[in-house]
C-alpha cells in the first residue's frame, strides 16, 4: 500500500491490523494506540469539565441530561455492588466506562476513512481502535490490580491482608494451599479482565474488515453490523467497569 500496489485479501487484513509503531523488541510502542486513546481521554476529560463548569440547577440542557444520567446510573451501580466506603471507586468506574466506550465507538469508524486519510500524509499503517490492542487492555487491567491491591491493604492493613492471604478459604493449617490459590486468583483477574475487553473488539474489528473486502456488497451488511456493533461497544465498556467495581468490592471486604 505505501507503493500504491493492490493490497490481496490477506495483505489487506494484515494492513489493517498492524500498529503504527516506534522502536523495537521490549521497547516497542504503539504510537496509534498511544495518541487515539490518549486524544479520547483529553476529549473526555475537557468534555466533562466543561459541561461541568456550563451546570445549571435549573432546566438542564440535553447534554447535561445525559452526564447526569450516566453519573447516576453508574453511582447506582457502585452503591449496589461496592459495600466498603471510599471516594475513589465511583469516579473510577466513570472514567472506565466513558473512556472505554469512547475507544471502542472508534470501530464505527469505516475501517478505511482514517488510514486513507493518514496515507495521503505518509502514514501506512495505523489501528484506530486502542482497545484491539492487548497491550493497551492489558495496561488497564494492571491499573485496576494495583488499585485493589492498595485497595486492600489501605482496607484491612498489612496484616489483616496477609492474614486473609494465608487463611482463606482453608484455615491457617493449609496456608500453602491458601496462598498459591490466592495467586491463582490475583494472576487471573486482569489477565482476564484485559483478553474479555480485547478479544470482543478484536472480533469485531475483524468482522468490519471482513465486510469491507466485499466491496459494494458490503452495504447491505455494514449498517446491520454496524448497529448491532453499538450495543457491544456498549456492553463491553459496561462490563470492564462492572468487573472493576466488584474487584474492589473484593479488595475491601474481610473474610474475618
Amino acid at each position: 500500500m505505501a507503493s500504491g500496489e493492490a493490497l490481496t485479501t490477506s495483505g489487506y487484513i494484515v494492513h489493517h491490523l498492524t500498529n503504527l509503531t516506534v522502536g523495537h523488541g521490549f521497547w516497542t510502542l504503539h504510537l496509534d494506540t498511544l495518541i487515539v486513546s490518549g486524544l479520547l481521554g483529553l476529549f473526555a476529560f475537557l468534555g466533562m469539565a466543561k459541561l461541568a463548569s456550563k451546570a445549571t440547577t435549573g432546566v438542564p440542557g440535553k447534554m447535561q441530561t445525559l452526564v447526569e444520567m450516566l453519573v447516576s446510573f453508574i453511582d447506582q451501580q457502585v452503591k449496589d455492588t461496592y459495600h466498603g466506603k471510599s471516594p475513589l471507586v465511583t469516579p473510577m468506574a466513570i472514567t472506565i466506562f466513558v473512556w472505554v466506550l469512547l475507544m471502542n465507538a472508534m470501530d464505527l469508524i469505516p475501517v478505511d476513512f482514517i488510514p486513507w486519510v493518514l496515507s495521503m500524509g505518509g502514514v501506512h499503517f495505523f489501528k484506530a481502535v486502542p482497545t484491539t490492542d492487548p497491550n493497551l487492555t492489558f495496561g488497564m487491567s494492571l491499573t485496576v490490580f494495583v488499585t485493589m491491591i492498595v485497595m486492600g491493604f489501605k482496607v484491612k492493613g498489612f496484616g489483616g491482608f496477609m492474614h486473609e492471604v494465608f487463611t482463606v478459604p482453608f484455615g491457617a493449617k493449609l496456608a500453602p494451599v491458601n496462598l498459591l490459590f490466592r495467586l491463582i486468583e490475583d494472576v487471573a483477574k486482569p489477565i482476564s479482565l484485559s483478553l474479555r475487553l480485547f478479544g470482543n473488539m478484536y472480533a469485531g474489528e475483524m468482522v468490519f474488515i471482513l465486510i469491507a473486502l466485499l466491496g459494494l456488497w458490503q452495504l447491505p451488511l455494514a449498517l446491520p453490523w454496524a448497529l448491532f456493533h453499538i450495543l457491544i461497544i456498549t456492553l463491553q465498556a459496561f462490563v470492564f467497569m462492572m468487573l472493576t467495581i466488584v474487584y474492589m468490592s473484593m479488595a475491601s471486604e474481610s473474610h474475618g
